[in-house]
């Protein structure tokens, strides 16, 4: 066998030479076939839920499998049960955007204002912070992992884009109101009523609504069964919001 070694300067080089080339020459062909295969899978993981209900998200996934790597013995039980949109009180879906994302009805996914700013507090060497919006709520809960980062917050938009493009503005608030976490093990906002107020979510009260709307940005640290200062604060933020808003809204969501 040749040694690589031996073979002349000149020689070695066209070697090389030539598979640089057959390599850069491949190049957008790899490239654009990887995208397309991105683009294909994510639109068969998101497509058919407009239609279908997920039986559940990737939170509820790893809060079952940490429970079990932690010692949970007799298992784990998830509560959670899927209601539809119209199922839930009006006042519970005015809340959620209320005290969430404002904007939820015009944008297409992304509140730009909110990004900038972020962006710029994470320049200026503060925390990244989410500035998301029910969407990319959404796309974290139902597809992702917990942490921060910004590879995950690119794919986190990455899937809010197609999540955007496929759902109604309707859909993305129903999948966001059924899978969103109020408690450990305790998703979706029929159980968290059914647990906290022991009524259907149909039947919730605004400020029973407002209160369930004040621990979504942190359920791990706030409760609504012991509400502190500041989640009491908070749900009284809420509650003028609802006001501000107006009931009637969500009516015209776009479709």
């Amino acid at each position: 066998m040749a040694d690589w070694r031996r073979l002349p300067g000149s020689l070695f080089r066209r070697v090389l030479r030539g598979v640089g080339g057959r390599v850069i020459r491949l190049l957008p062909r790899v490239l654009l076939y990887s995208t397309a295969g991105v683009v294909v899978l994510t639109v068969l993981l998101v497509a058919p839920l407009r239609w279908i209900d997920p039986l559940g998200s990737s939170f509820m996934l790893q809060s079952f499998f940490a429970e079990l790597r932690d010692g949970g013995r007799d298992g784990v039980t998830v509560r959670h049960q899927w209601v539809p949109l119209e199922e839930i009180a009006p006042a519970m879906r005015l809340a959620v955007v209320a005290a969430e994302d404002q904007l939820f009805p015009y944008h297409r996914g992304f509140d730009t204002d909110a990004v900038r700013e972020a962006v710029a507090d994470a320049l200026r060497g503060g925390r990244l912070r989410g500035a998301s919006t029910i969407s990319q709520q959404v796309a974290k809960n139902l597809y992702l992992w917990h942490g921060r980062s910004l590879f995950r917050k690119g794919v986190e938009a990455w899937f809010t884009v197609f999540i955007e493009a496929f759902w109604s503005k309707e859909r993305i608030l129903e999948v966001y109101l059924n899978i969103a976490e109020w408690d450990a093990h305790l998703y979706g906002v029929e159980a968290a009523s059914r647990h906290y107020f022991n009524k259907p979510a149909s039947a919730l009260a605004p400020t029973e609504a407002a209160l369930l709307a004040a621990v979504l940005p942190n359920p791990k640290r706030f409760r609504v069964d012991y509400p502190s200062a500041h989640v009491r604060q908070r749900q009284q933020w809420i509650l003028r919001q609802m006001r501000f808003l107006g009931p009637n809204y969500l009516e015209a969501l776009p479709g």
